[in-house]
């Protein structure tokens, strides 16, 4: 169960250039007034310390974690194989395959290890964090009327005709 005092959103990534694409869903968490943390966590060169935070991210007072991470994207899998929270993955785009191998890579978990995953690049960044924000709306009705109102602004700012 959220408490609705501590709980929290962790921004994971593989390393700190994904920070440009991250950056995004931390922008949407601050603007939603949701606690958050931000880590530099790779499957590959910091493995311990991506155990380390998988194991702990409960009793961390994390309510979701989004994982971000590029190429061969482990990330994401690795910590939903070490968790019980939601996991959402943000394929990060690169340079040679444009992201499709980061998005394959998480979007194909084997059953049993399930990995939420949203589009490449900025605007999967930025539907994470929606999706964190009404996943911990379930126990907060203040959160979900954030929620409505940004959807709301955000409805109001497509022209009727274009211009």
């Amino acid at each position: 169960m959220i408490n609705k005092k501590n709980y929290k959103v962790a921004i994971v990534m593989g390393s700190q250039s994904d920070y440009s694409t991250m950056k995004s869903a931390v922008k949407i968490l601050k603007m939603l007034k949701i606690k958050y943390e931000a880590k530099i966590v790779s499957a590959h060169r910091t493995p311990n310390r991506m155990f380390d935070f998988a194991k702990k991210a409960e009793k961390n007072n994390f309510s979701v974690i989004i994982a971000g991470a590029g190429g061969s994207a482990h990330l994401p899998g690795m910590i939903a194989s070490l968790t019980n929270l939601p996991v959402i993955g943000v394929p990060i785009e690169s340079k040679k395959l444009k992201g499709l191998d980061s998005l394959l890579s998480i979007v194909q978990m084997p059953k049993g290890i399930p990995v939420g995953t949203v589009a490449i690049g900025i605007d999967g960044a930025i539907n994470a964090a929606l999706l964190s924000a009404s996943i911990m709306s379930i126990y907060d009705n203040k959160l979900k009327k954030r929620i409505e109102i940004w959807k709301n602004k955000q409805t109001k700012s497509v022209k009727k005709k274009p211009r």
